[in-house]
């Protein structure tokens, strides 16, 4: 029989720690021990993009991450985007597009388009649907989702170009 482990991250920009069965997974761990619900599991396959959160930098599937490779690490989730009452761009401009229905994937969806313009600032239409391949929406607002990165984008280049 497995033993609890302590492990010890930073969540969010905070110092945490979380005793955990080597088998719980960070999205269980997020949810259930810190009460962060914008990661969660869909399909529990890695195939759906619901439990995107960020691991040192990196997206990972949160529903198939075991949370004892989080120790020692760095995790940011959606809940980490907002700096006080400000939401991060990326979430602002899903709002202004629409790039939502039920809701359920977007978070998700976020985490990806931050790492996209990190990676890609001022992708294509091409790039941008490649990238997030791992994504699912069930209520198909792909177009809305586009033009959320696209304004997105767009403001983060404005931004650069202003400071």
């Amino acid at each position: 029989m497995s033993s609890p482990r302590t492990i010890r991250f930073t969540l969010n920009g905070e110092p945490v720690s979380a005793t955990i069965m080597p088998h719980e997974t960070l999205v269980d761990v997020l949810q259930h021990r810190f009460d962060l619900r914008g990661a969660r599991e869909s399909c529990g396959q890695g195939l759906c993009g619901c439990c995107t959160v960020h691991v040192d930098g990196k997206p990972v599937s949160g529903c198939l991450f075991l949370a004892v490779f989080a120790d020692g690490a760095r995790v940011d989730t959606v809940e980490g985007l907002a700096r006080g009452d400000a939401l991060d761009p990326v979430q602002e401009a899903f709002i202004e597009a629409g790039a939502f229905q039920c809701g359920f994937c977007t978070p998700g969806f976020v985490m990806m388009v931050k790492q996209l313009l990190k990676e890609h600032p001022e992708p294509t239409d091409e790039e941008v649907r490649h990238y997030l391949t791992g994504n699912l929406c069930r209520c198909s607002a792909y177009p809305e989702i586009l033009d959320a990165v696209k304004l997105a984008s767009a403001r983060q280049a404005e931004a650069a170009r202003r400071a």
